[in-house]
């Protein structure tokens, strides 16, 4: 009878055995039988049990209330937050004052004499067809006082941002202090900071302005830093032979070589800034968000699509102008000549200005002016009477509606909610761990847990039903149009102006039209969060695949691969890293809409967040966005180490 060797029995295990992520599970398996049967005794049923949960209801209200009660009489309000106040709120009507001096000539020519410098005549050209385009809309008092609202917001959030990153940059140890900060501001939904924003310093100029650098100042603080930080380093020791001094080092080399990084941050700092146009005419902001807001609450989408038109002019002229600034080399010929041009661009606006004066024509004429209200409703009016229901065959946009619901958020929503509470933590550990580190995983559960731990455990199953539901929507319509624009240069050439206007298009503006097509329910609110976050999709999926290296593709076809098997086999395992970037991304922009969701039936965590907004309801805004924070640091640590980890293997 033959023996069997220790090296044969090896060799008969099967081959799965052998793979890490088996080794993972299978302690997992291990952990959760030892601690299910405890949790299940002592906590048993399919909810959070209460045992475990923190009201944080009553400690909310005192501090609401104690903010109400000495915002007029204590010193940190009086000689603080009072003088910040006040300094906001000149500077934006300084900034605003000056415009209006300007009159609608100067501020033409003003933006496109700083686009001609920057970029060339063609940008120059488009700045000018932008701010008339704002002009006949009949939106140029609004647009300016968006743009001395946003003026301040963005010189604050600059300040503040490269302040934070510039002791991230130069400080391990504040870098890792500051990261989750930056993780937070950039998570929590605007509405939830919102109220106590509002309560600290009211409805007003000023609580819009310092909401927004809440929401803009992270894109400045990260590329600050990661700037400093990727400065050459071979320049820094020359740098440094020399005996210069620190802060000679710091002023002389790190900033210069990270002049690309921090132009780019000014970039995302203005265009984070724009998206909040509308969220922040909520609390008095004013200018075009105001008047998006205004007819969207009385369902005027012409109104709101004339306001927001504006919007996205500002943001794409902005966007290229800071892009163009950044491709800008420092060494060029006429680098000499730059304040004197600046000064001629100033006493060009001051000169332009002055002739309107004398002209009496300083304000836009209203005979300049054309009305789209009207049509666009009778587009909107027509939409909803033809495709709403009674389409032959394919049914209308309100039985699409409720067959989504039906057949895919409910299923969701109901099986989530169904799981014992452990299990939901299990099934994040082991999705987290089998593509992370066991520190990922420890994140993610923590973070879940923390979830029940605030009482919000069953509305939070429901909005991650429907971010479920959107990402896969999102990553479906994302994917396949960013490989058709990644195979068919004239098809990305068309599709690039259709994604800048879904970007920078405020979210608030197709609210109603979906509204109108869709109806009221979890059904809107999933394609609202669709249109948003699939141009972001699109584009890195595009991008990712564009990058692949040719001389791999040409391998593949010497090889007589046909287009299919070069795009399955060659091209999207290459760019892995790109995929896996564009679900986080996904995931991301679609838990950002989750608040505009609320507004349009999607309840949940969306809801809670806006009732107490508008209720003036601390402890219910506060813990809804915490929960939609703790939400999306999972949904992070779940998708985004896998992207760390292919770029490590690429």
């Amino acid at each position: 009878m033959a023996t069997v060797t220790a090296p044969a029995l090896r060799v008969s295990l099967p081959g799965f055995l052998k793979h890490r992520a088996v080794h993972k599970l299978l302690l997992l398996a291990v952990a959760a039988a030892v601690l299910v049967p405890v949790a299940n005794a002592r906590w048993g049923g399919a909810a959070w049990p209460d045992a475990l949960t923190v009201d944080l209801s009553g400690p909310l209200a005192r501090t609401s209330d104690w903010i109400i009660d000495n915002r007029d009489s204590h010193p940190l309000f009086l000689y603080f937050l009072g003088h910040v106040s006040n300094a906001v709120v000149l500077s934006v009507r300084g900034v605003y004052l000056f415009l209006l001096a300007a009159g609608w000539a100067g501020v033409t020519v003003l933006g496109a004499l700083v686009a001609w410098r920057v970029a060339g005549a063609r940008l120059a050209a488009g700045t000018a067809a932008a701010f008339l385009a704002c002009g006949l809309l009949g939106m140029w008092v609004p647009t300016m006082q968006t743009l001395a609202l946003m003026a301040v917001a963005v010189l604050a959030s600059v300040v503040v941002g490269a302040l934070l990153g510039l002791a991230a940059g130069l400080s391990d140890r504040m870098d890792r202090a500051l990261r989750p900060v930056l993780d937070t501001m950039q998570v929590l939904p605007a509405f939830a900071y919102l109220l106590p924003v509002v309560l600290v310093f009211g409805i007003g100029v000023p609580a819009a302005v310092l909401a927004t650098v809440v929401y803009a100042a992270p894109p400045m603080a990260r590329l600050t830093a990661l700037g400093l930080r990727g400065a050459d380093k071979e320049v820094l020791e020359a740098v440094e032979s020399l005996g210069a001094t620190a802060r000679q080092r710091l002023l002389t080399a790190r900033i210069p070589l990270a002049r690309r990084e921090l132009l780019l941050g000014l970039n995302q700092t203005i265009m984070m800034a724009l998206s909040m146009a509308v969220i922040a005419s909520v609390i008095g902001a004013g200018g075009l968000g105001d008047r998006v807001y205004q007819a969207l609450a009385s369902v005027d989408v012409g109104a709101a699509l004339a306001a927001g038109i504006p919007i996205v002019l500002l943001a794409v002229v902005l966007d290229r102008v800071t892009a163009a600034a950044g491709r800008l080399d420092d060494g060029d010929p006429g680098a000499h000549r730059r304040p004197t041009y600046w000064l001629y661009v100033l006493l060009g606006t001051v000169a332009v200005g002055l002739a309107g004066r004398l002209a009496g024509r300083l304000d836009w004429p209203d005979a300049w002016t054309v009305a789209i209200a009207e049509p666009v409703n009778r587009v909107v009016d027509w939409m909803t009477d033809h495709l709403y229901s009674g389409v032959p065959v394919v049914g209308g946009t309100a039985d699409w509606a409720g067959h989504f619901t039906t057949w895919v958020l409910d299923p969701v929503r109901d099986g989530l909610q169904w799981l014992p509470w452990w299990a939901v933590l299990l099934l994040v550990a082991a999705s987290a761990w089998l593509i992370g580190t066991w520190r990922t995983a420890l994140t993610a559960v923590l973070a879940m847990a923390a979830i029940g731990v605030l009482g919000v455990w069953q509305p939070s199953l429901d909005t991650l039903s429907q971010v479920l539901a959107a990402v896969a929507v999102t990553l479906v319509l994302g994917f396949a149009t960013g490989i058709a624009a990644a195979r068919n240069d004239r098809f990305e050439r068309m599709l690039r102006p259709v994604l800048d206007v879904c970007q920078t298009m405020p979210q608030f503006v197709y609210l109603i039209p979906v509204v109108a097509l869709f109806g009221v329910g979890r059904a809107p609110a999933v394609a609202a969060a669709v249109v948003y976050a699939l141009p972001a999709v699109v584009r890195i999926t595009t991008q990712g695949l564009r990058q692949v290296d040719p001389a791999a593709l040409e391998s593949a076809r010497s090889l007589g691969a046909t287009g299919g098997q070069q795009l399955r086999q060659v091209q999207l395992p290459l760019a892995r890293p790109a995929l896996l970037l564009a679900l986080n991304q996904g995931v991301v922009l679609v838990l950002a809409v989750v608040i505009i969701g609320g507004l349009v039936g999607g309840g949940a965590l969306g809801y809670d967040v806006v009732f107490g907004l508008a209720q003036g309801d601390l402890a219910t805004g506060l813990v809804a966005g915490a929960a939609i924070v703790c939400l999306g640091l999972m949904l992070d640590r779940v998708t985004q180490p896998a992207g760390r980890r292919a770029k490590k293997g690429a």
